[in-house]
């Protein structure tokens, strides 16, 4: 109970009690625009805007009193750029305590600190640039020594490096080592390490830092490799039409600056009205006679039509796309050249992107995975910038009118359609800069929504051309997308594998949401008994056999080892399909069975898993990221259920290398193509994602599917790792993975190379 109490859940409800204690006073370089029932508009008018929070005096408040309050905000920052907030506690001139506060826009942040001795009032600074931003929350919070205490040991464990690869056992002797060296208390030293875990290190720097010190590092060592082949040529297409002469003029030079000289510049322009933006296109054609070719249509046709005259006069043996008013870093011809030289199969290439404002300061990196075909069924994740073989291009029909919005993205799925995984190359650096402004889909991609119509027909076309049976319907987010599979009328059966020790309340649970929630009808469960003592367990074990003709129980008599528990009851299975489910898991949506199995069904699909979510409504697991912690971490832990995640991945199929077994679906085939689960060497950890990556060895895509719900009340039957003996073992399992799957877990494929291995939040690394 105690480990909940502090969930966003009952924060809500703390900060509802203690709204009225406190009152919120703007007190330098603030300016209030707006107020509703949102959120309040301010500007911060300076580079030290500051609120200063009061005891309200409606409830008889003079001081804050001693002890431990926690400051929970959310700011929704109109550029969301991360910033620096800060607490500052006043006891005196020269006497000040002062508590770091990084925060991003729309995420609530929680943040503990002590108060020393009563103060009159407790200041706050937001940020420390002039920015304009909404603050829809702001509450302090008094909160028991004992929860703050378990609230800072949870923080040090998830998010400070002396708490990674540790059980919570031994973090805590850690800790007291520490405090006992230090020769101060231990609740002293989890508090200065949990006050480092806000200090604005990796995951909460901004993009700037890691632009100026980060990047050069990483291009310099990516450089060391790189052998460009300067045979190898470049047509660059250009559409234009009634584009600013100004940002024209950058993007044109952003071309003819390229650190590679083998291009060529197609430019059609869609029979633009403005003048200026004429003059500038003849003006760099006579400039660069030998570089630049320019096509002037006389009707407006659109961005297809146009694209397709700028493709009609490319010679090169690589097309590259490219917007009117976006730029190309110098180096992104001699980082493509190098790609196709180290691959001379690749035809279809595409790199990271980051956004560009009227102002030149870049901002919102997207550090896309490789490959991922259902990733891109569900968003066009690849966008800017691409490279394309034109012979392929010229194969397809180029650009497809009647998509116009979606127009790229339609065609990247006609081109990928036939290509091997091979053939499609991803370089993990920025190599484009997407311009921002009004109206854009960059800064807005509800600006035009006839993007999300557009990429609907090309979605369901593309279903319809590949025979699929798919049916595409909008995403939860603009420009996203949600696909129903097929389910045959005669649906397979599947059987649902819960092993189970004891346990009554979390398998009665598990068991009453399946059969009272479930649509999918064409499955049966059974569970294992791994040597229950437990009376009530044992009764209801025939309660549910005799209750409902498809549940069964069968015995497991040898000490726990969940991987030969699974291997043992798929083989008693009846199923075509096998789903291994945690005893602990707890149905949502009643269509997550039909879900799992219409994707499992595909047979180019592995493994199928599902979103999970502890009882406080945050994630627990949204799919497994390699490498995280060393083996494995799992995507977006702790996010909000509403929050979309990065670049909306929560809401989006995708495919992933591996997903969780407390809720796996998977043809019984495939799993006995791969031999099952690692009973020998894998008895509890680490044996899903091991199973995994040998589905993935065999040619099949693992899948991660945000339709299918549940709740997680993870670990309950079975506890934490905190004996000698299990922590022993957990380390000679996470060694196995290091020493069978080293290279895949330093370099995830559905991940980024520029993304945290530390945080499972795909914060910059």
């Amino acid at each position: 109970m105690i480990k909940h109490l502090l969930s966003p859940s009952n924060l809500k409800r703390f900060a509802l009690r203690f709204a009225k204690r406190i009152q919120i006073v703007p007190h330098k370089q603030l300016k209030q625009l707006t107020s509703s029932t949102r959120g309040t508009v301010w500007l911060a008018e300076g580079t030290d805007p500051q609120f200063v929070i009061h005891p309200s005096l409606s409830v008889g408040g003079k001081h804050f009193s001693s002890g431990w309050y926690m400051l929970r905000i959310c700011i929704n920052e109109h550029l969301h750029q991360p910033q620096l907030g800060r607490i500052y506690v006043s006891y005196g001139p020269g006497d000040d305590d002062v508590f770091d506060l990084p925060w991003q826009s729309k995420k609530f942040v929680n943040r503990l600190f002590y108060i020393r001795k009563p103060v009159a009032h407790v200041r706050f600074d937001p940020c420390e640039s002039e920015t304009e931003f909404c603050l829809t929350s702001l509450n302090l919070i008094p909160v028991p020594l004992l929860l703050a205490k378990r609230h800072m040991f949870e923080r040090v464990i998830k998010r400070h490096q002396a708490g990674f690869g540790q059980s919570p056992y031994e973090c805590k002797v850690s800790i007291s080592n520490q405090a006992l060296k230090s020769n101060c208390s231990y609740v002293k030293m989890l508090s200065n390490l949990y006050n480092e875990t806000f200090a604005p290190y990796s995951e909460d720097k901004s993009y700037a830092f890691w632009i100026n010190y980060d990047e050069p590092v990483k291009r310099k060592v990516y450089e060391e490799s790189l052998i460009p082949d300067n045979k190898i040529g470049f047509s660059i297409i250009l559409p234009t039409y009634n584009t600013d002469p100004i940002l024209l003029q950058k993007c044109i030079d952003s071309v003819c600056n390229q650190e590679y000289e083998n291009w060529e510049l197609c430019i059609a322009d869609d029979a633009s009205s403005n003048q200026a933006t004429l003059d500038i296109l003849k003006r760099y054609q006579d400039k660069f006679p030998k570089k630049i070719k320019l096509k002037l249509l006389s009707k407006n046709g659109h961005i297809s039509k146009s694209s397709n005259a700028a493709l009609s006069l490319a010679t090169k043996p690589f097309v590259l796309l490219l917007d009117h008013d976006d730029l190309l870093p110098l180096h992104t011809l001699r980082y493509f050249s190098g790609a196709i030289n180290q691959n001379r199969s690749a035809k279809f290439l595409y790199g990271d992107e980051d956004k560009i404002d009227e102002a030149g300061e870049r901002h919102m990196p997207h550090f896309k995975p490789d490959w991922n075909r259902d990733l891109l069924l569900s968003q066009n994740y690849i966008c800017h910038p691409a490279v394309i073989s034109r012979e392929l291009l010229n194969n397809v029909g180029g650009f497809r009118e009647g998509v116009e919005g979606a127009q790229d993205h339609d065609l990247f799925l006609r081109i990928t359609q036939t290509l091997h995984a091979d053939q499609i190359v991803h370089i993990p650096f920025i190599l484009y800069h997407w311009r921002v402004i009004a109206e854009s889909t960059a800064a807005n991609a509800s600006a035009k929504s006839y993007t999300s119509e557009a990429g609907l027909k090309s979605v369901q076309d593309f279903l319809d051309n590949t025979k699929s049976g798919g049916i595409v319907q909008p995403g939860k987010f603009p420009n996203t997308y949600k696909i129903k599979w097929p389910v045959p009328a005669d649906a397979p059966k599947i059987s649902l594998i819960i092993p189970t020790r004891d346990g009554y309340d979390i398998l009665n649970q598990c068991v009453t949401s399946i059969v009272s929630k479930t649509t999918y009808s064409n499955y049966e469960i059974i569970i294992v008994d791994n040597q229950t003592s437990c009376n009530k367990t044992l009764e209801l074990f025939g309660e549910l056999q005799s209750q409902y003709e498809n549940i069964k129980v069968i015995k497991w008599d040898k000490p726990f080892n969940y991987s030969a528990i699974n291997n043992y009851a798929v083989n008693v299975a009846d199923g075509e399909l096998i789903g291994l489910v945690n005893n602990d898991i707890e149905v949502i949506n009643p269509d997550w069975l039909t879900e799992m199995v219409s994707h499992a069904l595909r047979p180019e699909i592995g493994c199928v898993g599902a979103k999970l979510f502890y009882p406080n409504n945050t994630i627990q697991h949204a799919g497994v990221i390699l490498g995280i912690g060393g083996v494995a971490g799992h995507s977006h832990k702790y996010f909000q259920a509403t929050d979309p995640g990065y670049f909306t991945r929560l809401y989006l199929t995708q495919n992933l290398s591996a997903v969780t077994a407390a809720c796996l679906v998977v043809r019984k085939a495939v799993y006995f193509e791969v031999n099952g689960l690692n009973e020998k060497d894998l008895t509890i950890a680490f044996n899903d994602v091991d199973f995994c990556l040998k589905v993935k060895s065999a040619g099949y895509r693992n899948l991660f599917t945000p339709w299918a719900e549940l709740y997680h009340h993870e670990s309950i039957s079975r506890g934490e790792e905190d004996s000698p003996e299990k922590i022993s073992r957990f380390n000679s399992e996470s060694n196995y993975m290091k020493e069978n799957w080293g290279e895949l877990l330093k370099n995830d494929p559905a991940y980024n190379p520029n993304l945290s291995l530390t945080h499972e939040n795909f914060s910059i690394k």
